[in-house]
């Protein structure tokens, strides 16, 4: 009998306890978690794509030297600094990761430009089709870093509203906001575009 009873008692605590916010900090977190990995697999993707694409471009624009080094260069930057997802708390290391990623999108950006005074580059069947997986990376990155940010914002809500609050306060005391992505002041600028 006793036993049954303590059975019960563990049952209807265990519901109780689920119930209450309990499981929703460590399952926001590592939501979030998950999504800032998904955010740093994107941008390997991406620093994977570009020796492909300074090599297409070498071939046709040999006298572009300067960019194609600032974009390699970039590439270098970009891959050397990594957000363990132990340190999404510190925001000033998550700006330092997001710096040296927009470094490497204005390289980017550069470098298809120069597209336009090479015609027979543009039309190179190797250069289009490493375009568009730029393109389709870029919406990748946007859409991962769209997801992490929302994690974030669900981790960071449950740790400063009820009930999940009462664990974060006690059981789970040690658990930080997780730093969030932000525009940087380039990005608020809109680019011109010119005929």
């Amino acid at each position: 009998m006793n036993r049954l009873l303590a059975m019960l008692v563990v049952v209807v605590l265990g519901v109780s306890v689920s119930a209450c916010g309990y499981n929703a900090i460590p399952t926001l977190e590592e939501a979030a978690k998950a999504k800032w990995a998904d955010v740093q697999n994107q941008y390997q993707r991406r620093a994977d794509l570009i020796p492909n694409l300074v090599a297409t471009v070498q071939g046709y624009a040999k006298q572009e030297k300067d960019t194609l080094t600032a974009v390699t260069e970039a590439r270098a930057k970009a891959t050397s600094i990594n957000v363990d997802p132990s340190e999404l708390t510190d925001p000033e290391k998550v700006k330092q990761f997001q710096a040296a990623q927009e470094q490497l999108s204005g390289a980017l950006g550069r470098l298809l430009a120069i597209s336009e005074n090479y015609p027979d580059l543009k039309s190179n069947q190797n250069f289009l089709a490493l375009q568009s997986q730029l393109e389709g990376t870029e919406n990748r990155i946007a859409v991962a870093r769209r997801d992490y940010i929302e994690a974030a914002r669900a981790f960071n809500t449950a740790l400063e509203t009820f009930p999940s609050i009462l664990w974060a306060k006690t059981i789970f005391a040690g658990k930080k906001p997780l730093a969030a992505f932000t525009a940087s002041d380039a990005a608020q600028t809109a680019p011109q575009v010119k005929f």
